[in-house]
């Protein structure tokens, strides 16, 4: 298992980063690597990447596949033999049976039933140096270079390589999170999760194009409930499946709204994981992690409504018979994704990432040693109450909502949430009842964010008509005036909600 963080390196920072690698002792290798799948991607499509290298002049033949979590992966590595020139060995799968990766490797190859084929190359120079602190061997690989797709053919197409990669040898994985964070911090450095074998991919679908990862939601990973801190490390590591890639996406400059919109989903669940399950481990989740995710949440939000809910509001307000607004030069997609890579390069919220990832992993020298908090049965008796205490909340706020200050509706909306997302993270210990009830809460979650979209449209229509912008009015008075029976449609959905479930004694299906 490979345990590592990967940084890219703005540009302007490169040289920097290089005198800094070479304070200590280095070595430089001049690498080239082809990469191979099937014709339909059996082996991306799975998180697989099979590659044979040109270090020097020694060939290696590598498999990579997704780890359990978001720092770890699995990795095997072969040597080949030594490099001669215009040759180079076939790849060969079964070089990596025994392994965790070579057996992914090995079932992809075999669900495909097609051959291998060569895909794309990198080349590259690397530049690594180790470095010793306090018990923790840490690798650092600088990687400059470029991804080559199409080879020789009127298609070709390249994408730079400029990343700065942390490897942890040996010692506690937060030795290795301590040196990321203060590279980091002194470079401007900002976290990736796009692999070199993602890049050239990105490359083969779209030459001509940067066309960001489309954000999955996450998959859940375990199929019971765990007890104590290993609860709190798994929710935090599903957490991190929905933030980290379009986080990397936004830092790399995509305008891609979706990403944009997953990463505050991400945020505001791992936001609740936090909250709801601190007391399952006591001291484990830093309260230092909440300011810079709150601060990243609410920028992006603000991002967020002057795109989609203006522009979702503006078309439905043109169908009304509204005049169009004048253009703005600050609406301009360019300028949003200049604001969210802004935004998402933080630097708080860079290191806050770094050390949410070496939370999930206990690291190479993992003993037990932590303390795991809660038993499974103090751990179930802990999360019943909140759910019971969430619901509650959720069921007084839900009476008597149309007389509720518009603060306190908001605040109903976002214990819904929590409500919700809690019930998630717990789904492998509920009653059958779950399932129904996370149906039940749609309906209201979904005319409350309507609720919600309408009076920041409306908010948003007033500042422009203030501003100078006569044709806002309209705009204004229209929400205005769907304020009542925008209200009425969140009392009739939230009347419709069911009762919650129950954890069961058990933790069996």
């Amino acid at each position: 298992m490979e345990i590592e963080f990967k940084f890219c390196i703005p540009l302007d920072r490169l040289a920097t980063v290089q005198a800094a690698l070479r304070r200590g002792r280095c070595t430089a290798i001049r690498m080239e690597a082809r990469y191979f799948d099937t014709p339909d991607g059996a082996l991306a499509s799975r998180g697989i990447a099979f590659r044979l290298r040109r270090e020097d002049d020694q060939w290696v033949q590598t498999v990579k596949a997704l780890g359990d979590g978001p720092l770890d992966r699995q990795e095997h590595n072969v040597a080949r033999g030594t490099a001669t020139e215009g040759s180079a060995p076939e790849p060969q799968p079964k070089l990596h049976s025994g392994t965790v990766a070579g057996a992914r490797l090995q079932q992809a190859l075999q669900a495909a039933g097609s051959p291998l084929v060569e895909t794309y190359g990198t080349e590259m120079d690397r530049l690594t140096r180790d470095i010793t602190r306090r018990g923790t061997v840490v690798e650092l690989a600088l990687d400059t270079g470029r991804v080559v797709a199409h080879r020789g053919t009127a298609q070709q197409a390249e994408a730079p390589i400029c990343e700065l990669e942390l490897e942890l040898k040996a010692g506690p994985v937060t030795g290795l999170a301590a040196l990321a964070t203060q590279w980091a911090t002194r470079h401007g450095l900002y976290l990736s999760t796009v692999s070199k074998a993602e890049r050239g991919e990105r490359l083969l679908a779209a030459p001509d194009s940067s066309s960001p990862r489309k954000a999955r939601p996450p998959a859940p990973l375990y199929q019971q409930l765990p007890a104590g801190l290993a609860l709190q490390r798994a929710v935090v590591a599903q957490c991190l499946q929905q933030i980290l890639g379009p986080a990397s996406d936004l830092a790399e400059g995509s305008n891609d709204e979706e990403q944009l919109h997953q990463l505050r989903i991400g945020i505001r669940r791992l936001r609740t994981a936090l909250r709801e399950l601190a007391p399952l481990a006591p001291g484990h989740l830093d309260p230092a992690w909440e300011p810079p995710l709150v601060h990243v949440f609410q920028q992006l939000g603000h991002l967020r409504d002057r795109s989609q809910v203006m522009q979702r509001i503006g078309a439905e307000l043109l169908d009304a018979g509204a005049p169009p607004l004048s253009p703005h030069p600050n609406d301009a997609a360019g300028l949003g994704a200049q604001a969210a890579q802004h935004i998402v390069r933080d630097a708080a919220f860079q290191e806050t990432l770094v050390h949410l990832m070496a939370f999930t992993t206990p690291g190479l020298d993992a003993t037990g040693s932590a303390p795991a908090g809660l038993d499974a049965r103090a751990t179930r008796r802990l999360l019943q109450q909140r759910l019971r205490a969430l619901h509650a909340q959720v069921q007084k706020g839900a009476r008597g909502f149309a007389t509720r200050t518009p603060q306190a509706q908001h605040r109903l909306r976002k214990r819904l949430k929590r409500l919700r997302y809690l019930t998630e993270f717990v789904a492998p210990a509920l009653d059958s009842h779950s399932t129904r009830f996370l149906d039940s809460l749609q309906p209201a979650l979904s005319a409350l964010g309507r609720l919600n979209d309408e009076r920041v449209a409306a908010a948003l229509y007033r500042e422009l008509a203030e501003s100078g912008e006569p044709n806002a009015w309209f705009g204004a008075g229209w929400l205005a005036g769907r304020q009542a029976q925008s209200v009425a449609a969140c009392v009739q959905a939230l009347a419709q909600m069911a009762e919650a479930p129950r954890l069961r004694k058990t933790g069996k299906r």
